[in-house]
């Protein structure tokens, strides 16, 4: 067998003796087996040099390639890093574009409200503000526990916006809300639930700007439209004096959602009430609604979700709440005017005393068994 070579030599030679054992050098078959290797002549130098070349160059690109590859992968990475950080940039750019957004719209202050005969903050009375679990988020039963109102659920978010910060969130702010139950009961004062708690409390703003409550969709009781009331503190520890509320105020709730949830069971007589008012003639909604009529979704099966904004200008006194063009809200023994034994006065509340009324008290009907509140 003829070895082969890297390149055809200048000069054979003298074939190798088959009966010797053939000399090699670097795995190469000498071409002057009787010669030394320095002697094997220029056309084996430079086939020796090549093969070197080659092997040299093997190793090169070799290497060549694992560099390029991690050049590569740098850049790779570099690249995806660098697409992660635009994308990072982009997002926060749209982060902030949407808070400066959010940030410059134009807010109305919301309505002042009456908080109404039964607010349970110890400005008539009771006070469930000074209860140490009145903080919480769930208000579907009593602070000490106990069984569930019945209702349809509602899950209620409040948006509390500090107009005299550029329409910042107001972190830290308490909102306490509170709403009469399916039968159109308030606890701690109507009759059979003066112990009760359930359908009251606290949450303090986040970041946000939010607080979140869950409760049921309030009844329909005689005179009012179905409505929840609320009132926002400056902080937390503010809550136990009702004097420090920066806004008092209620929500009103749209037709399409009580229709439906008022042909259940537990809202018994709700749908009668509800069809002798209306938005337009409600005593606190008939000057204005739009910012506090709250938009629902949901179903009576699943529950209803809900949010609405709460601007404040705490720069500016609370306005006297508006009574529109109905009668007047009277808290338990609402004022009437001076009167004689028995004389009305204005709409008082249930068998209340008047301003100086005689036996009976003055107000509506006085004497009278208490009558549905009208708050």
């Amino acid at each position: 067998m003829t070895a082969r070579r890297p390149f055809p030599s200048a000069s054979e030679g003298t074939a190798p003796d088959p009966s010797e054992a053939a000399k090699r050098f670097e795995g190469r078959l000498l071409h002057r087996q009787g010669e030394d290797v320095e002697d094997q002549g220029a056309a084996f130098d430079i086939g020796t040099v090549v093969t070197r070349r080659n092997a040299l160059g093997v190793f090169g690109a070799g290497a060549g390639a694992l560099l390029l590859a991690a050049c590569g992968a740098g850049a790779s990475e570099s690249s995806s890093s660098g697409s992660s950080s635009s994308s990072a940039a982009a997002s926060s750019s749209t982060s902030g574009a949407a808070a400066s957004s959010a940030s410059g719209k134009d807010y109305t202050e919301m309505n002042t409200e009456t908080a109404g005969p039964y607010p349970a903050d110890g400005s008539n009375g009771p006070d469930v503000l000074e209860e140490s679990g009145i903080e919480r988020a769930d208000l579907t039963s009593s602070i000490d526990g106990g069984d569930a109102v019945d209702g349809v659920p509602l899950t209620l978010t409040l948006n509390v916006i500090d107009m005299a910060e550029d329409n910042a969130p107001m972190t830290g702010a308490a909102v306490y809300i509170w709403h009469c139950d399916a039968e159109g009961r308030y606890s701690m004062y109507s009759d059979g639930v003066t112990d009760a708690t359930w359908l009251r409390g606290v949450q303090v703003v986040g970041d946000d700007g939010t607080v979140t409550f869950t409760t049921i969709i309030p009844g329909c009781y005689a005179g009012r439209w179905p409505h929840i009331h609320f009132e926002v503190f400056p902080d937390k520890a503010s809550i136990t004096d009702a004097t420090h509320a920066v806004l008092t105020s209620q929500i009103a709730l749209p037709k399409e959602a009580c229709d439906a949830v008022y042909a259940e069971s537990a809202y018994t007589g709700s749908a009668e009430n509800l069809a002798n008012v209306s938005l337009d003639t409600d005593n606190v909604f008939s000057d204005g609604y739009d910012q506090q009529l709250v938009a629902l979704t949901g179903s009576v099966s699943q529950g209803y979700t809900g949010t609405v904004d709460v601007p404040i200008d705490t720069t500016t006194e609370q306005q006297e709440p508006s009574m529109g063009g109905g009668q007047g809200e009277g808290g338990p023994g609402g004022p009437g005017q001076q009167g004689g034994p028995g004389g009305a006065g204005g709409q008082g509340g249930p068998g209340g005393a008047g301003g100086q009324g005689g036996p009976a008290g003055a107000g509506g009907q006085g004497g009278t068994p208490p009558q549905p509140p009208t708050d």
